[in-house]
């Protein structure tokens, strides 16, 4: 039971891959699910799935029993507390690893962003807790390209003029891994950028020129417009994303991974390599993309 990892958050676009890294490296793998069901169609039974929710201490207590580190990737609202829920029971429970999903403009000075906010708070409880930590700070993911696209149109918010080092979620998953066999990677915060730097428009069009070439024009909304749009018609996620785009449009891609990339070894996967190979997979898993009428304008 000593290689044994608790992931909280599995079922997440980050999760999953963490997941099936660290059971593909040998540790055996401990999913925490608040619907068992929705876990095991994504994970065959090699994978432990247990039942427990982290907004209800009572029911995590037995799923850290026996297990070396919990790994916690949470988001929204339920991000702090979730996260400080899981830090007193890794605490209580005498665990000797935690491992958590930051940002890598997640700074003090940067608090005013709600969600900024929520990670700092997370990462207090975290190091507070007294077990030891490796808290990982990622840029952009090329994972989240596809969600820029919405039936036949793609979007972006404002102008974005900062480049971004968009990094591939298996390199992620590979660092979470190793941080695990390594002594030094203890009482860290590492920050991951991928190997290339993109304005988002030209990541975003390279992602479109192989999934939806029928879109060739990207689709720039000032979030002015984006603002009215999202409270006319109560569109949450539109107004969340238009949020976090203005956020990063003024804060920009920040600090330093050479430590990172020193001890768990640099990102590899460049943007072009992922396409290829989501397309690959794609296809072998019998996902048909849809084709989409022509952008306009």
């Amino acid at each position: 039971m000593k290689n044994t990892i608790l992931i909280v958050g599995a079922t997440g676009m980050l999760g999953e891959p963490v997941a099936r890294r660290l059971k593909e490296d040998g540790f055996s793998v401990r999913i925490m699910a608040r619907e068992i069901d929705k876990a095991r169609e994504l994970f065959d039974e090699s994978f432990e799935i247990v039942k427990g929710d982290v907004m209800n201490t009572d029911s995590m207590e037995s799923a850290f029993n026996g297990c070396f580190g919990v790994h916690v990737s949470l988001s929204g609202e339920i991000e702090q507390v979730g996260t400080e829920n899981v830090a007193s029971a890794a605490r209580r429970k005498g665990l000797e690893r935690i491992t958590y999903i930051s940002g890598t403009s997640v700074t003090e000075d940067t608090a005013w962003f709600p969600q900024t906010k929520r990670k700092l708070l997370a990462e207090k409880a975290i190091r507070e807790s007294g077990v030891p930590y490796c808290i990982f700070c990622p840029t952009w993911f090329m994972e989240s390209l596809p969600k820029w696209v919405k039936g036949s149109k793609a979007f972006v918010f404002g102008k974005q003029p900062n480049l971004y080092h968009l990094v591939a979620a298996d390199d992620y998953s590979r660092m979470v891994s190793t941080s695990y066999q390594l002594e030094e990677a203890a009482n860290k915060r590492l920050f991951i950028h991928g190997p290339e730097g993109f304005l988002f428009h030209d990541a975003l069009r390279k992602y479109c020129s192989v999934f939806h070439p029928e879109i060739t024009k990207l689709s720039t909304m000032p979030y002015w417009l984006a603002s009215i749009i999202a409270t006319l018609g109560s569109k949450k996620e539109m107004k969340f994303a238009s949020g976090l785009m203005a956020f990063f449009e003024k804060v920009g891609e920040r600090e330093d991974p050479t430590e990172a990339n020193r001890i768990l070894g640099e990102p590899k996967i460049v943007l072009d390599e992922w396409l290829g190979e989501t397309k690959t997979n794609s296809v072998k898993a019998n996902i048909k993309i849809q084709p989409t009428q022509k952008a306009r304008g």
